[in-house]
């Protein structure tokens, strides 16, 4: 009996690029049992990432991509909880940004996969909003955690540094829209949505060209 279970926290900051500065919230997952977990996306708030942690053991600190907002917090966690901190080798140069003197731990790459608590979490590559970001599939929630990639009605951003809109739209094609349509999406930012929701708005995403 799997045992394994998402927990969900909402922290709160900035994100800077470009030259620019947004005030935003983001989704933190946590994926885990009562004895070990993993942290996608260690956002903003270290002190409360570390408290739903709790006492668990960390494997990891999983980076859906090395934008500030979802990395701020990765250090800090991995300094308090000894877990590495994983990253697509593509988005090296933004991390850089960020954490210009302390390199990711481990690399995250297309069809690795991740065991936590009996369970086990695939990494797919997904370039576009960013060269590394990538999403998480986990077979046995039927949950895709998909970081900035994929959300609630369409297509992350793709209008700064280093982000491309057919790259985006061809990683969700080929590689998301493929997955079970009652596959649930948990996003980076905002609520979540299914595989199914998104699919039909393919063509309009496509059409607007943002």
């Amino acid at each position: 009996m799997m045992t394994a279970r998402i927990e969900h926290l909402v922290t709160a900051g900035t994100f800077d690029l470009d030259g620019g500065t947004w005030e935003l919230e983001n989704n933190v997952w946590i994926v885990g049992d009562d004895t070990e977990c993993v942290v996608i996306d260690a956002a903003h708030d270290a002190g409360a990432i570390l408290a739903a942690v709790g006492d668990r053991t960390l494997l990891g600190i999983l980076s859906t991509h090395a934008h500030n907002d979802h990395i701020g917090a990765a250090r800090a966690v991995a300094a308090a909880t000894g877990a590495p901190v994983y990253l697509h080798p593509d988005d090296r140069m933004l991390w850089d940004v960020v954490y210009p003197d302390a390199a990711p731990d481990r690399a995250l790459e297309h069809g690795q996969r991740i065991a936590v608590a009996g369970t086990e979490l695939q990494v797919i590559s997904t370039p576009g909003h960013s060269p590394g970001s990538v999403c998480l599939y986990a077979p046995s929630f039927g949950t895709l955690f998909s970081g900035d990639t994929l959300f609630h009605g369409g297509p992350g951003a793709t209008g700064r540094s280093y982000s491309d809109f057919p790259t985006i739209i061809e990683s969700i094609t080929t590689k998301l829209l493929s997955l079970p349509s009652e596959t649930v999406v948990n996003t980076g930012h905002g609520e979540s949505t299914s595989i199914g929701a998104e699919a039909p708005d393919l063509p309009a995403w496509i059409a607007r060209g943002h």
